[in-house]
């Protein structure tokens, strides 16, 4: 492994639990404990738990936070109640995406952003840039990353597991993408506790001090033992997010790729009365219509699509895979592909060129797992 690759404050409790670990956005992470089938069969089926400290934190304060937030973000952070949480995009002036990111309203003027973990730098250095442009003086931007940790508790039996832990509050107060700041969970106060999901089931987030997190692991882990809790990697977060067609950066989305080309144009508010970085490009894309579309794909012929593979119709390739996999949930491989708009209707015929063979598939709707998600 490599000697530059940061670890999380989790990184001992994983080689204990014996994980492979592996580089993953510049990080030492785990891919899996036992099987990627067993734990992506926990989340659907019981509870997960999962480390996301890699994910990068941005904190935002002052009378001009949301000036600075709404520059940035094509979703309207004005809307936003304390206490909420919103998915929103940072683009460039041409539209692409520099990164998605959760946006948090944790008070009067007090705001996190929470960014991938490859994109940290990259991300900072957009914010910076763009606050040092803006003219805007009265907030401070901090990076405050390092001194924070992500644990998720994913499945269906995730409230059932954590609310016996949770002192002075009933969980089912907090609603989808809903949060709460200072809960004390297992004797950890935590920094924030939210409700958002990124494996298509219902669960919380739960953000602490990076000091903090070896007890909480610990603690969550102990208390799902009878619930059938599991400690996941990498690999299940990833096919848990792609049967339900949760996008992930550097696959569906990039610095080539317009949130409307993702299916995601309900992200951006072109009308939220104030501008931001990348609706002149987004509000023509809108108009004009994209030349692409993310589509589901159902292999027809043996094969899994694997990232990168082509697409092809009638022997051209019209594009190319993002993401595929077998889906442990549905017991069939699919992909995530981006086609020409006049060949993403469902029902289309196309082939997904495996290792030099043309491969029958066909355009099927998506999400593929229908997400459970707490309304």
């Amino acid at each position: 492994m490599e000697e530059s690759l940061k670890r999380t404050p989790l990184f001992a409790i994983h080689k204990e639990l014996g994980a492979r670990m592996v580089p993953f956005g510049g990080w030492e992470m785990p891919v899996q404990y036992t099987s990627v089938l067993e734990e992506h069969k926990a989340v659907r089926e019981a509870a997960g738990l999962f480390d996301v400290s890699h994910m990068g934190e941005f904190e935002v304060t002052g009378p001009d936070a949301l000036a600075l937030i709404q520059l940035v973000s094509t979703n309207n952070a004005a809307r936003l109640e304390v206490g909420q949480a919103q998915y929103s995009f940072m683009c460039r002036e041409n539209g692409t995406v520099v990164d998605d990111i959760l946006v948090y309203r944790l008070g009067d003027d007090r705001y996190w952003l929470v960014v991938n973990a490859g994109n940290i730098q990259k991300d900072w250095d957009w914010v910076s840039q763009a606050l040092a442009a803006s003219g805007l003086k009265d907030l401070t931007l901090r990076n405050i990353s390092a001194e924070v940790a992500q644990i998720a508790l994913q499945g269906p039996k995730a409230e059932e597991i954590l609310q016996p832990l949770v002192q002075g509050l009933a969980l089912g107060e907090i609603g989808f993408y809903r949060a709460k700041s200072g809960v004390v969970v297992a004797g950890v106060e935590t920094l924030v506790l939210s409700r958002t999901g990124y494996t298509g089931e219902d669960g919380f987030e739960l953000y602490c001090r990076a000091e903090d997190a070896v007890a909480l692991w610990n603690a969550l882990l102990a208390a799902g033992q009878g619930a059938g809790i599991r400690p996941c990697g990498l690999g299940a977060r990833d096919t848990l997010r792609f049967e339900a067609k949760l996008p992930l950066y550097g696959h569906e989305l990039s610095d080539e790729i317009t949130p409307y080309e993702a299916g995601l144009g309900s992200f951006v508010k072109l009308k939220k009365g104030v501008d931001f970085t990348g609706r002149e490009a987004l509000a023509a894309l809108k108009e004009k219509g994209v030349s692409r579309k993310l589509v589901g794909l159902e292999m027809v012929g043996r094969g899994i699509p694997r990232e990168g593979y082509p697409v092809a119709k009638d022997g051209q390739v019209v594009g190319h895979i993002t993401t595929g996999t077998f889906a442990p949930s549905l017991g069939k491989n699919l992909g995530l592909a981006y086609v020409p708009p006049e060949l993403a209707e469902v029902g289309t015929e196309l082939d997904v060129i495996i290792r030099g063979k043309a491969v029958a598939a066909r355009v099927v709707e998506t999400p593929f797992y229908r997400p459970q998600y707490r309304r």
